[in-house]
Order: structure tokens, then C-alpha cells, then sequence
């Protein structure tokens, strides 16, 4: 869990990569690296949920998921969009966010 290097091997290495979150905005493999080296860890423990991944041909596919995490009463949502490059497969979007059960 939370390997850096995996995690940024996983990325674009592109300023057009970007990575939209409850943290802000983040555009460029760069920044969204440099996120992820800088937060604290704690508390980002999660158990997934229903994953629905979807290819579009050979080169592009979307990847959604849900996940539950101790201590908070709703559902954090991901979304990822992949392309083969010749490099391998990588995320060029992400989107993480969260969403409160209502009382």
C-alpha cells in the first residue's frame, strides 16, 4: 500500500496529466507526485468496493470504483482513465472524491 514509486510509474509522465481530488486540483505527473511524497498517510486506509472497468478497444480504457474506509460514514469514489502508451498502460485522469451519508 501507497508503493511511491509504483504509484508514480502508474502516471503519465506529462504536464497534461491531472488528478482531481477533495485536495485540489492537480495538474502535471509532477505535481500529483509531488502530492502524494508530501501528504501524511494516515487515515487513508480503505477497503474497495464495486470496481467496473470498461476497455474501449485495445489502447483506452476507464476504471471506477467505491471504497469504505474506517471511521467515515459515506463512500470515496475513484475514477481513472487509461491509455497504452508505448511505454505500457497509464493514467492520464484521475478523480478521487467523497461523499457524506446523509443522518
Amino acid at each position: 500500500m501507497n508503493d511511491l514509486d509504483a504509484l508514480d510509474e502508474m502516471f503519465w509522465r506529462s504536464d497534461k496529466t491531472l488528478r482531481y481530488g477533495p485536495n485540489g486540483s492537480l495538474y502535471g505527473h509532477a505535481a500529483i507526485s509531488a502530492f502524494r511524497r508530501g501528504r501524511n498517510i494516515r487515515g487513508i486506509e480503505r477497503t474497495r468496493g464495486r470496481t467496473v472497468i470498461t476497455a474501449f478497444g485495445e489502447n483506452f480504457a476507464t476504471a471506477d470504483a467505491e471504497y469504505n474506509r474506517p471511521g467515515f460514514l459515506g463512500i470515496s469514489r475513484q475514477s481513472q482513465t487509461w491509455v497504452r502508451m508505448p511505454e505500457g498502460w497509464r493514467i492520464v485522469s484521475a478523480h478521487v472524491s467523497d461523499f457524506t451519508l446523509a443522518n
